[in-house]
């Protein structure tokens, strides 16, 4: 029974920026680079059968490629914090991709989603990690200039069922089409 979600994938300059923030916490376990990802719909545990329906469904979505911007950590968890993350600002672009697959695959027969959207990349799973010690770290690095990257494509990815997840697989990928400025004017009229 594989575990399935839908993502983007952040590209290896972005991850590797990213990177360069870890350390200087307790408790932490720091994701590894290449699983760095910006989940858009976790599926969990399907059926094989439920898997072969969600890849096809994904591939109607018809969406222009998002722009990303990833401007500062935070941390989920409150007083007993259990991940570090980059925060992506929230663009309509990505709320709308994000919510189609919601619907999506709500029609397929999947769980509601519980919680509400807040699009990031984990960046390390808290065990133990007192909150102050939390907030010292986010203090010190959790503001930085915005780490940008345009989306052209986003995946279903699989996972193991571990802690963390990882090392995820591409199972497919769907192109999003190349953005184009709209026309203004009767120019040519």
């Amino acid at each position: 029974m594989p575990r399935l979600f839908t993502a983007l994938e952040v590209p290896p300059h972005i991850a590797e920026s990213l990177s360069r923030l870890r350390g200087g916490v307790s408790g932490a376990r720091w994701i590894d680079v290449e699983n760095y990802h910006i989940t858009l719909r976790f599926l969990g545990d399907v059926d094989d059968a439920f898997a072969r329906d969600a890849a096809n469904a994904l591939d109607y979505i018809d969406r222009p490629e998002v722009e990303i911007a990833i401007d500062q950590l935070a941390s989920f968890g409150g007083d007993k914090p259990r991940a570090i993350v980059a925060r992506v600002r929230p663009d309509p672009a990505l709320l709308e991709m994000q919510a189609e697959q919601e619907r999506l695959m709500r029609r397929l027969g999947a769980p509601l989603e519980p919680r509400k959207y807040v699009p990031h990349v984990t960046l390390a799973r808290l065990r133990g990690s007192n909150s102050a010690s939390v907030a010292a770290y986010l203090g010190a690095r959790g503001y930085f200039p915005p780490l940008r990257f345009t989306a052209e494509r986003f995946v279903l990815y699989s996972s193991r069922d571990s802690v963390g997840g990882g090392p995820y697989i591409v199972e497919a990928d769907y192109p999003l089409y190349e953005a184009r400025p709209a026309l203004t004017g009767a120019a040519g009229l």
